[in-house]
């Protein structure tokens, strides 16, 4: 099986090379490994001693922030190395200042995982979450170099759990200990074999409590979210975060209808200008770019905002700055449910104690599942339920207030995942 796997693997390989020219995603996805090796070499020496931490993508890489600070904090003479397999998550965070090299995972080729793992010879690596790759877990396996999965979720209709999954299995013979997010995570590898697993919970609740200790203050929003000069009168704030077309078909009638006491902030998922531009077009409210705002700050300043207190809605054409900007939220819009795979992360504004409203494909996402559960967090269908939950929401402070209460105690009753991990592998004696 692994032949036809590593077959199947160049062969993807050229048809990449082939379609890159015509698309932007594979464009990167190609050309951004052809100087993994050298930059690994020019960052990396023969003495050093090296973590490796794998992300598929940004949601991975957030998801192992709270690890990856640990092991820096614990292991100060250790480089950290942080490879990516997409390319929407090494373009956005390719110059973090938390890793000492960051680079593309190369195709998972018997010598690129040889040359890799050669290369960077590390002493431990940790995989987020998920990607198994059996050429680099064979290499690791081989080299006897520990291997963790942190945070990592199996699901029945996986390979490894199928009748023909026996190639999928072999590859998880090779992680030394599985630190999974729930029980039926637990329960399922268990029931291919393994007993080397530990529940550790999601590491992401202690990266969302974390954001709470930071300086989460924005001045525009500050002026803002007020209705007058002299700052008696505050609105109502909505901030719809990560969303998709879909998501905004729904919103946007509301926002037009909405009382000038409410204002929105939306911070859409795509920030393309022709995207962005058309958002702005069908709202009939008063808006404002953040990019407008940028270039215009001086007459904002000038004007003690004044415009900016007369402005209702204003949209994010930046990335960065959402999380800080849900610390101000009174209610919060989370986009995504209404596509494939789902709905964006919900634990950043349920870290703040807001509300939080979603739309109906969720399922994949265990948090998501049990604040809907709990009744912190609201599923709509169609537009009707969208109006209901807002409204109900903006005019029962009571009900704000409760549901706004059950999401950050949730997220508070979830932490510590970090230090399970960490405390495991202390205990193995990583040298220093």
């Amino acid at each position: 099986m692994l032949f036809f796997y590593n077959i199947l693997i160049h062969i993807a390989s050229l048809i990449l090379k082939l379609l890159a020219p015509f698309s932007p995603k594979l464009k990167l996805f190609v050309n951004g490994r052809k100087d993994v090796f050298s930059t690994l070499k020019s960052k990396i020496n023969s003495g050093d001693k090296v973590i490796w931490v794998h992300a598929a993508s940004l949601g991975e890489y957030e998801q192992g922030i709270p690890v990856m600070e640990a092991l820096k904090k614990e292991f100060p003479n250790h480089k950290l190395a942080v490879t990516f397999f997409s390319p929407s998550g090494y373009e956005i965070r390719k110059n973090n200042t938390l890793a000492d090299v960051t680079v593309y995972l190369p195709l998972d080729t018997k010598s690129n995982a040889k040359e890799f793992i050669k290369t960077l010879h590390p002493e431990l690596v940790l995989f987020i979450k998920y990607e198994f790759w059996p050429n680099y877990l064979n290499e690791l396996k081989r080299m006897n170099i520990p291997t963790y999965l942190v945070s990592g979720i199996f699901r029945e209709k996986q390979a490894f759990f199928k009748w023909y999954g026996g190639f999928y299995r072999k590859a998880l013979k090779t992680f030394n200990h599985f630190f999974v997010q729930n029980d039926s995570s637990k329960k399922l590898i268990q029931s291919i074999g393994f007993e080397n697993v530990t529940i550790s919970g999601d590491t992401r609740f202690d990266r969302v409590v974390d954001i709470l200790n930071r300086d989460n203050s924005l001045d525009f929003i500050d002026n803002f979210r007020f209705l007058n000069s002299a700052r008696t009168d505050k609105s109502t704030l909505i901030v719809i975060g990560s969303s998709w077309p879909k998501d905004e078909e729904l919103l946007v009638n509301y926002i037009n209808q909405s009382s000038e006491s409410v204002k929105f902030i939306i911070a859409p998922h795509n920030i393309k200008q022709e995207q962005i531009l058309n958002l702005k077009s069908v709202i009939n409210k008063k808006s404002i770019l953040f990019s407008e705002y940028q270039n215009e700050i001086s007459r904002f300043t000038r004007n003690d905002n004044e415009e900016l207190k007369k402005t209702q809605v204003f949209i994010i054409n930046t990335i960065g700055i959402l999380t800080k900007i849900y610390s101000y939220a009174d209610i919060a819009y989370v986009g995504g449910g209404f596509g494939s795979p789902g709905i964006h992360n919900i634990l950043e504004p349920a870290t703040f104690g807001i509300p939080i409203i979603i739309g109906p494909n969720y399922a994949h996402f265990a948090e998501a599942t049990a604040l809907v559960h709990q009744e912190g967090c609201i599923s709509i269908q169609n537009e009707n339920e969208l109006k209901l939950a807002f409204d109900s929401l903006l005019y029962n402070s009571d009900e704000r207030l409760e549901k706004g209460h059950i999401c950050k105690t949730f997220v508070q009753m979830n932490k510590g995942a970090t230090s399970k991990i960490i405390n495991h592998i202390l205990n193995k004696n990583l040298n220093n």
